[in-house]
């Protein structure tokens, strides 16, 4: 099959069932490049505002991601499937990554960290794929998985308590991109919206008094939407900086 888009016919034998589509499992072409990083991991400095998780997540195999996969934030924290279409010097299965910042460059949708980039390439070749700077890759949406991990809500070190807060949401499994995020205080489930400041960060200002309750909008990449509602409530002392489990756990 080598580097074609593949495809599988589904057939349930026994029950001589044959369903009605064809399951495709879809490549898109594009091209990669990668930037620099002392140690090869992902930036805390990435535009999506994941900080240090934007860095290691992944085992900091990360990329930064075009106009067209960022879509103006709501694209961080997504994981693709990236592979290198030569195939004197790549393995077939490629790397999966998780997008954490933004970046353009000559048509490249994708923009690596170091790690990442090696791992598209055979073993002891990695030098020479280093060497061409930029490659053909294809790719296509696959899920996220975060074993043991709950959807975590970061406070995010601009906010200054109690008035201002500003939050990322980490650990988003599936293909799940957030869309919007809204707070009510106390128990009255008066739902106000959080603003999306940057990237992964959504904040508010002038808050009321009470403990915060958090629900998000999470949009499948079929463009199935659903709101969820976390079953902790962030406490009233809350810290920038801290991170505070949702108690939810997403699937595709």
């Amino acid at each position: 099959m080598g580097f074609e888009i593949e495809k599988k016919v589904c057939v349930l034998l026994g029950f001589m069932v044959l369903f009605p589509a064809i399951c495709t499992s879809q490549f898109t072409p594009s091209r990669a490049t990668y930037y620099g990083s002392p140690d090869f991991h992902g930036t805390p400095r990435g535009a999506c505002g994941f900080g240090e998780f934007g860095r290691t997540v992944n085992d900091g195999s990360v990329s930064a991601a075009s106009p067209w996969l960022f879509k103006s934030g709501s694209g961080c924290g997504a994981c693709y499937q990236v592979r290198c279409k030569n195939p004197q010097l790549c393995n077939y299965d490629g790397v999966n990554v998780v997008m954490t910042d933004y970046g353009e460059g000559d048509n490249e949708d994708f923009i690596l960290s170091p790690r990442t980039y090696s791992k598209l390439a055979l073993p002891h070749v990695a030098h020479e794929l280093f060497a061409f700077g930029v490659v053909d890759v294809e790719y296509k949406r696959v899920s996220c998985q975060y074993a043991g991990h709950n959807v975590m809500y970061k406070v995010h070190e601009r906010s200054k308590y109690p008035n201002y807060l500003a939050l990322v949401v980490t650990h988003v499994a599936g293909q799940n991109d957030i869309t919007r995020v809204e707070l009510s205080r106390g128990d009255c489930k008066q739902w106000v919206p959080m603003h999306r400041a940057f990237g992964a960060v959504w904040d508010i200002a002038n808050l009321p008094g009470g403990s915060i309750t958090l629900r998000f909008e999470a949009t499948s990449s079929a463009g199935n939407s659903r709101w969820v509602e976390s079953t902790n409530a962030l406490p009233n002392n809350w810290e920038a900086g801290a991170a505070y489990d949702s108690k939810v756990q997403l699937t595709d």
